[in-house]
């Protein structure tokens, strides 16, 4: 009974020992599949992270590059614009690097393809610039040759200036000669007092002799004044530097050096350069105070001659 109940144990002891080798080497393989997994994983991701880092890298090049190309572009617009030149291709590459700058800025993101459209994109900008300094030689030399131009044609506009000034100034002169030349004058000036019956004294006078106060004169004989119209006006002053100014009796006032001043009587004649004699009749309508009288005579704004009578 004993011999027959040992011996199934005795062979399953045998079958449990090569299992155990079996599990060990599927373990080993396990653990060498996940070994070289986590491997490959770490590569891979050290990869990406050195793509990443060269990107980014990249990235802040180009956009440092397209800062330095912002500002020169800023200071060929100003210097062309100064020149005289045509900014409109600059200003549009300007405004299109603010636009790429600020947009890469903004997402911080950029792959490969973006990046290296960006490279020639700044290549191209820097070619432009290359170009644009050409241009800005050119510009100087047109400057330099148009402001010598203008430095001879102010010379010749400074002198010529300078003739016609003088000119202008002797012309003024001349003018000035002619227009006292042609001043005319009053000669033969009489005043006479009339009395009611008509009987005419001379000065001093007494108020019940004058009905009417008689001022004639001639104009003296004068080529260079042309032949016209002439408004000739009569101031009466009495001593106390009074006009006798009265509306009724055609009385006004006058421009004499810029200010308004009364006059006594006017009329108008045709100067003909004929010694012509010109007589004025007034009536006072009232007795004249006693004293001293000045009588003027004006044409214009000058004063052609001037005499006096007394009243006592």
């Amino acid at each position: 009974m004993s011999t027959n109940t040992s011996e199934p144990t005795n062979s399953t002891t045998p079958s449990k020992s090569k299992k155990i080798p079996v599990i060990i080497a599927l373990l080993s393989i396990i653990v060498i599949i996940q070994g070289v997994k986590i491997y490959l994983d770490y590569e891979d991701k050290q990869e990406k992270d050195d793509r990443i880092e060269s990107t980014e890298a990249e990235l802040t090049s180009t956009l440092t590059k397209l800062e330095d190309i912002s500002i020169e572009l800023d200071d060929k617009i100003a210097e062309i614009k100064k020149l005289g030149g045509d900014i409109t291709e600059l200003e549009e590459a300007k405004s299109e690097i603010e636009k790429e700058r600020n947009q890469l800025r903004y997402t911080r993101t950029a792959n490969k393809k973006v990046i290296s459209s960006l490279k020639d994109k700044v290549d191209g900008y820097q070619e432009l610039l290359k170009l644009k300094d050409e241009e800005i030689v050119r510009l100087k030399e047109i400057n330099t040759e148009l402001l010598s131009e203008n430095t001879g044609l102010k010379v010749e506009k400074n002198e010529l200036s300078s003739e016609i000034s003088s000119l202008s100034i002797e012309s003024e002169k001349l003018a000035s000669k002619v227009a006292i030349a042609s001043q005319l004058k009053a000669e033969n000036i009489g005043i006479l007092a009339i009395s009611d019956s008509d009987k005419e004294r001379e000065s001093p006078f007494r108020n019940k002799h004058i009905s009417k106060l008689k001022v004639t004169f001639s104009i003296s004989e004068n080529n260079v004044a042309p032949v016209e119209g002439k408004e000739i006006l009569i101031r009466i002053i009495d001593s106390n530097g009074q006009v006798l100014f009265d509306v009724s009796n055609g009385s006004g006032t006058f421009m004499l050096n810029d200010k308004e001043e009364f006059y006594t009587a006017s009329q108008e004649i045709l100067f003909d350069n004929s010694k012509q004699t010109v007589t004025f009749l007034y009536d006072k309508g009232s007795d004249y105070a006693l004293g001293q009288y000045t009588m003027e005579v004006y044409t214009e704004d000058y004063k052609m001659g001037t005499h006096s009578f007394v009243v006592k």
